[in-house]
């Protein structure tokens, strides 16, 4: 079994900064998730976010973050 790494912070444009927040779809994308599984975790606060004015907002770090405690988890299991 071979294992593949999968980058899990979305690339910026040559000329733009690395993004500090992501959109939910971008979060989803990230970790290869349906939209819909995405708001479910930040429902239950697994995933990171926060609002800004009525858009929630999910910080580029927060994906990461999410997998490493699922890794932890299931490594402690």
């Amino acid at each position: 079994m071979s294992t593949t790494a999968v980058e899990i912070t979305p690339r910026a444009e040559a000329d733009e900064p690395a993004p500090v927040l992501l959109t939910v779809e971008e979060a989803a994308r990230c970790l290869r998730i349906g939209r819909t599984t995405c708001f479910a975790l930040i429902r239950t606060g697994d995933l990171e976010s926060l609002t800004i004015g009525g858009l929630r907002r999910v910080p580029a770090d927060a994906p990461a973050a999410y997998l490493a405690r699922r890794r932890a988890q299931q490594r402690a299991a």
